[in-house]
């Protein structure tokens, strides 16, 4: 299961970590959200040790959704060294994830 991040751990986890890192904001509301989510937990169990892979609920988590500029959900950022390396909007195949994740390594 990908990590729950929320405001207050997002720059523990998110921004001091020493991997790479995948974030999927979301909204439990959002259809395409749910289909994007299952993709997030298989990737989160593929990546375990090599990367850190969570989530954001924008409607209880909306300080860092605001800072990067979050408008539609769902927005996938991949992160290195603190900083945003890669962005998907929208539903996109497991590959395309992946692929984020691996270049950012």
């Amino acid at each position: 299961m990908a990590l729950e991040i929320t405001d207050a751990n997002f720059e523990e986890v998110v921004l001091k970590s020493d991997k790479p890192v995948l974030v999927d904001f979301w909204a439990a509301w959002c259809g395409p959200c749910r289909m994007v989510g299952p993709i997030v937990d298989e990737i989160s169990n593929e990546y375990d040790g090599k990367a850190v892979v969570g989530k954001v609920d924008v409607d209880a988590n909306q300080e860092f959704a605001a800072k990067y500029g979050v408008r539609n959900i769902p927005t996938v950022l991949v992160f290195k060294n603190g900083e945003v390396v890669d962005k998907q909007v929208g539903v996109a195949p497991k590959n395309v994830y992946t692929s984020k994740i691996d270049a950012a390594m």
